[in-house]
């Protein structure tokens, strides 16, 4: 009797976990499914500026290899990019207090694909944006020259928020990239800052000690640009 009991019970446990089991993968089908509706217009969307980063790294790229057969120098000495993430977008969306979706990402948002390009000189990054800007695919939205105008921490660069077209499948769309460009003292304060300010469990005299020394160092480094900018002209004209 008691064999009979513990099969019996044995088989309704079986059947219970099988039906749990059936459930489980239908509701795990059903919320995935749901999952892959929101999440891959969003993933699609992204995907557009990883296209426009290629396309202006292709247009540096260009530019570099063009200048390089000209003045047999390179003016640029490295390309970086960067794409934002769905939780960083998000995160900057409820910062600003606007609207969760993709409609307010594309006239709010500009730094979504980011682009910097280092260079050797000052000169490099002028000529560089000049030559991008002219360009008739290229629409200029917005500058911000940081090398002219440092910010008050001693900050610099240029920046150039842009339109550029990518060539779909089945369509065509302009989309907007932000484009540093600073020479290689600038990038190399620019991460130490960085550094900084994101340091975490730093204490607050040091930070403020830190912050007066890399001012300095921003001071430095703008001479350093200067001079060696001018030692470069002396041997070109040389």
């Amino acid at each position: 009797m008691r064999k009979k009991y513990l099969l019996r019970k044995k088989g309704i446990i079986i059947r219970i976990m099988d039906f749990l089991k059936k459930r489980f993968e239908e509701l795990e089908e059903k919320f995935f499914g749901k999952f892959k509706k929101k999440i891959e217009p969003a993933q699609k969307f992204i995907s557009y500026y990883r296209c426009a980063l290629m396309e202006i790294e292709a247009k540096f790229k260009v530019l570099n290899e063009d200048f390089t057969f000209l003045h047999e120098r390179n003016p640029i000495d490295s390309i970086k990019t960067r794409l934002k993430n769905l939780d960083s977008i998000r995160r900057k969306l409820r910062k600003l207090q606007l609207p969760l979706n993709i409609n307010s990402i594309e006239k709010n948002i500009y730094d979504i694909a980011g682009i910097r390009i280092i260079c050797p000189f000052i000169d490099d990054i002028y000529m560089l944006a000049d030559c991008l800007i002219r360009q008739d695919d290229i629409k200029l939205f917005e500058k911000k020259d940081y090398i002219a105008n440092p910010k008050k921490n001693g900050y610099r660069s240029l920046h150039l928020i842009i339109e550029i077209p990518i060539y779909l499948q089945n369509e065509k769309r302009q989309v907007k990239v932000e484009i540093q460009l600073r020479t290689i003292a600038m990038e190399f304060w620019a991460n130490l800052e960085h550094r900084l300010r994101y340091k975490k469990n730093i204490n607050l005299k040091i930070i403020d000690e830190l912050s007066d020394e890399l001012s300095e160092c921003a001071e430095i480094c703008a001479n350093l640009d200067l001079k060696m900018k001018n030692i470069h002209d002396k041997i070109e004209n040389n």
